[in-house]
């Protein structure tokens, strides 16, 4: 499972856990701008916005997990097991299959509007990219600099919703997802006062009790709540450091430890790296469950009118400094 934000401060950002029992070896990708970009069904673009993220490429093919590009629009793709319906080919729609969709956005939009008119226009089939790697059931989360949407290919059609909160984690569909809200209105960053019975002396022993009820399981629908309670009060200073240093703190709020989450065997989802994209520098900056340095790559330092993919694998030992 998976958790997405948005977070801006002097600038823009957008990352996500990834939470898997598994990699696919995954690399951090840069596709500059005259890479081709080849689709099944649509024609290929050869010259386009240039994307970085974390992607497994396949075939020289990048099948990015998220990404952002150099005009500051971003995209996750999160599993959305059980609900994830994608469709049979339409003659009057630009047929994309789900792991084109992403550089289908990115590779021809620079902001959310733009990302909209095509989205008029899609039909989410169900193609695979291979036999090896059928198509993931999945829906995503698109930001800009100023606000993002959720869009779920499900069994009535195309859904695309606005995203006020800047959040997206997993199953049930987004509207479940922020009508559930409504059950934690009540919860507050101050300290309570006594509701329950003026005829009891309550006393708030402990500091942060306004927050009890707060979810704190690795359930989609809990980690949507948290998620969103802890970024929508989130403060932090401005500079690059510290914005990036509370946005891997957000995502650290729903991470997921070895063990917790057993998926049969010796299997345990973990969340294999969380990543954080300043959409105004187009750098990419992640941490691995094994290594909690942030580790950054910027696309800018590339040649962005090349034709070939650049891949940094990722530094997964702990990296530790040592003060004696």
């Amino acid at each position: 499972m998976c958790t997405a934000i948005t977070y801006y401060t002097k600038d823009h950002y957008f990352g996500r856990n990834l939470d898997l029992e598994f990699s696919y070896k995954e690399t951090v990708t840069i596709t500059p701008r005259n890479y081709p970009f080849k689709f099944r069904k649509v024609k290929e673009i050869d010259n386009h916005y240039a994307i970085i993220g974390m992607a497994f490429v396949a075939g020289n093919y990048p099948l990015y997990y998220d990404a952002i590009n150099e005009k500051g629009l971003g995209m996750a793709g999160l599993n959305f097991p059980t609900n994830a319906d994608y469709k049979e080919e339409k003659e009057d729609k630009d047929n994309i299959a789900p792991f084109e969709f992403i550089p289908w956005i990115l590779s021809q939009c620079a902001n959310l509007d733009e990302a909209k008119e095509l989205l008029s226009k899609i039909n989410i089939a169900n193609i695979n990219f291979s036999d090896e790697l059928p198509a993931s059931p999945l829906h995503w989360i698109i930001a800009d600099k100023n606000s993002s949407i959720t869009v779920e290919s499900v069994k009535d059609g195309l859904k695309i919703y606005d995203n006020p909160v800047g959040v997206l984690t997993n199953n049930p569909t987004f509207d479940i997802h922020l009508f559930n809200l409504n059950n934690y209105m009540g919860l507050s960053i101050e300290q309570p006062e006594n509701n329950f019975s003026k005829k009891l002396n309550l006393d708030t022993y402990s500091r942060g009790m306004g927050g009890l009820g707060l979810p704190g399981d690795l359930s989609s629908a809990s980690r949507f709540v948290k998620a969103t309670f802890t970024k929508m009060n989130s403060l932090s200073g401005i500079s690059e450091s510290e914005s990036i240093s509370q946005f891997f703190h957000i995502l650290g709020s729903v991470e997921q430890q070895r063990g917790l989450v057993h998926m049969g065997e010796d299997k345990y989802e973990i969340t294999i790296y969380s990543s954080c994209c300043n959409m105004d520098k187009g750098i990419y900056y992640y941490t691995t469950y094994e290594n909690g340095q942030i580790t950054g790559v910027d696309m800018h330092k590339e040649n962005l009118d090349g034709t070939e993919l650049v891949n940094y694998d990722l530094v997964k030992g702990q990296q530790i400094l040592m003060q004696n």
